[in-house]
């Protein structure tokens, strides 16, 4: 059985920081690239991080840029999201989502398997 669970999520003032993780079992989790999504309360879904299938190569939502990193540890089978000095517009379901190709992708269509979510809520 496939599944892809995130864990990490909660709630945190502005400026503090968050580790998002996403533990993926039942297909082989080197084999594809990855991306984290976030979807806001009536808001479109958007990609906010993607890694390829092997680690070297990232790209990240302008928003993110140069606060969020992200990244695999394959022989964990495993996806993380470090985000730093956040912000409450990133209040978001954050969500990962696996793609059976070596090179990332933005588009939701691209994707095969979806977590469940984990809530980042930022808030004074």
């Amino acid at each position: 059985e496939v599944q892809l669970v995130e864990s990490g999520g909660g709630l945190v003032q502005p400026g503090e920081s968050l580790k998002l993780s996403c533990r993926a079992s039942g297909f082989t989790f080197s084999g594809y690239a990855m991306t984290w999504f976030r979807q806001a309360p009536g808001k479109e879904r958007e990609g906010v991080a993607a890694i390829n299938s092997g680690g070297g190569f990232t790209a990240y939502l302008e928003a993110v840029k140069g606060r969020f990193t992200i990244s695999r540890d394959n022989a964990k089978n495993t996806l993380y999201l470090q985000m730093n000095s956040l912000k409450p517009e990133d209040t978001a379901m954050y969500y990962c989502a696996a793609r059976r190709a070596t090179g990332y992708s933005f588009k939701s269509a691209d994707f095969d398997y979806w977590g469940q979510g984990t809530q980042v809520t930022v808030s004074s």
